[in-house]
């Protein structure tokens, strides 16, 4: 049974910084492809980044680059999303996802079938 879980989700102060993990089961880590997802209240859900089982399939968002940056434990079966200087925009519900087939940049949240629960990340003083 194909299973992810997030955690790390915290309240931080803007400019602060946070890693997310999403620990996968029922398959291989190093064989998939595993995406980042985030969503606000009241907007829609919004890729942020993906990371393939070969170094060059590694995406971020453009709303994130250079603040964002996601990596893997293939050991671990895990994933990671590594946020530095959040800013308040950043406040969202953020899952981790397992693409179905094909998947396609940006990412498009109905091309991804296994998702996690979630973890909350919100960004405030």
């Amino acid at each position: 049974q194909v299973q992810l879980v997030e955690s790390g989700g915290d309240l931080v102060q803007p400019g602060g910084s946070l890693r997310l993990s999403c620990t996968i089961s029922g398959f291989r880590l190093a064989d998939s492809v595993v995406g980042w997802f985030r969503q606000a209240p009241g907007k829609e859900r919004e890729g942020v980044a993906i990371l393939g089982s070969s170094s060059g399939s590694r995406r971020v968002a453009d709303s994130v680059r250079g603040r964002f940056a996601i990596s893997r434990d293939n050991v671990k079966n895990t994933i990671y999303l590594q946020m530095n200087r959040l800013r308040p925009e950043d406040t969202a519900l953020y899952s981790c996802a397992t693409p179905t087939g094909t998947w396609t940049w940006p990412l498009i949240p109905a091309h991804f079938g296994a998702w996690g629960q979630g973890t909350q990340v919100t960004v405030s003083t």
